[in-house]
């Protein structure tokens, strides 16, 4: 009697230990969603950046407004936090790259309907949407692992891809730069090669977080090939974005006066082309959902 007592027992232990287990997946899981919408919209919110939407105005989107991009980044909330549990547990393989993009395009028609069918978060849907997947799929969740296992996804086929490419696939065909297919496929070079070194860079100098991110997007800036901007203003407005945000980490960063001087011109400049660094705003966006992803849920 006492052996069948025991054995009852372990068994409910068991079954205990596995709801608990369950129960603590599915807290993950949710917060992964919570996170990449906290990300956009910190992003969106983040003051003064050049040319995008902030809380000064609408920068070059005169489209969008920083109220239509909180919106927007809301409305994705079940999205993102779809594409985690849908991840969770599975193997990298087509079917899982299928059924993600099956849901980013979802996505993408609620971002359109809360943005007033202005294009608000289309390349976040797929960057920080690839980071969610990643991050419910890795054991070891530092942001090495999670961006490589990203990037894995991104390289698998898609049977259903629309026939008609994005602007910035267009764009990135056109000039033979990556874009944002390419920064996936690379496994987001960077976000962990240049936005989180400067952010973390900046934090441990004791900037500001407004400050250090700021930097972290100006740096961004200086390495990568927007599709956005190439898109809008071409070369000129890529070059110019390029060296602009170059000057203000030489004059000591966005905290610094004279930094502060010399992004305002930058905005300036990019205005009278009509263009903004959208790529890099979603980089950025990245950047700050797994420096939470690492600090929180390592």
């Amino acid at each position: 009697m006492r052996v069948e007592l025991m054995s009852l027992s372990s068994r409910n232990l068991a079954k205990l230990d596995h709801s608990m287990a369950q129960e603590r997946t599915c807290a993950i899981l949710d917060k992964l969603a919570d996170l990449a919408v906290r990300a956009l919209i910190e992003e969106a919110q983040l003051t003064p950046k050049p040319a995008l939407v902030d809380r000064r105005g609408s920068g070059a989107h005169k489209d969008l407004t920083l109220s239509l991009m909180e919106k927007s980044a809301r409305a994705l909330h079940p999205i993102f936090r779809e594409m985690a549990y849908c991840a969770s547990g599975r193997e990298i393989n087509r079917s899982l790259r299928e059924d993600l993009a099956f849901i980013g395009r979802k996505g993408e028609t609620l971002m359109l309907a809360a943005a007033g069918g202005s294009n608000a978060h289309r390349g976040a849907i797929w960057a920080i949407g690839l980071l969610v997947a990643a991050t419910a799929i890795a054991e070891s969740r530092t942001i090495n692992t999670i961006c490589s296992l990203a990037g894995r996804i991104a390289k698998l086929p898609d049977r259903f891809v629309p026939a008609a490419p994005s602007h910035g696939q267009s764009v990135a065909a056109r000039f033979g730069v990556l874009g944002a297919r390419g920064e996936a496929l690379e496994g987001f070079p960077h976000v962990r090669s240049v936005g989180i070194t400067a952010l973390r860079s900046a934090q441990q100098r004791g900037i500001e977080v407004q400050f250090a991110r700021l930097d972290a997007l100006l740096s961004i800036m200086t390495m990568l090939d927007d599709t956005c901007l190439l898109h809008r203003g071409g070369l000129p407005a890529l070059d110019a974005a390029k060296k602009g945000a170059h000057r203000v980490l030489e004059a000591g960063g966005s905290s610094q006066n004279e930094g502060m001087k010399q992004l305002l011109c930058l905005h300036k400049t990019l205005m009278k082309f009509n263009a903004s660094p959208g790529g890099a705003a979603d980089l950025l966006a990245a950047t700050i959902f797994l420096d939470w992803v690492e600090v929180q849920l390592l």
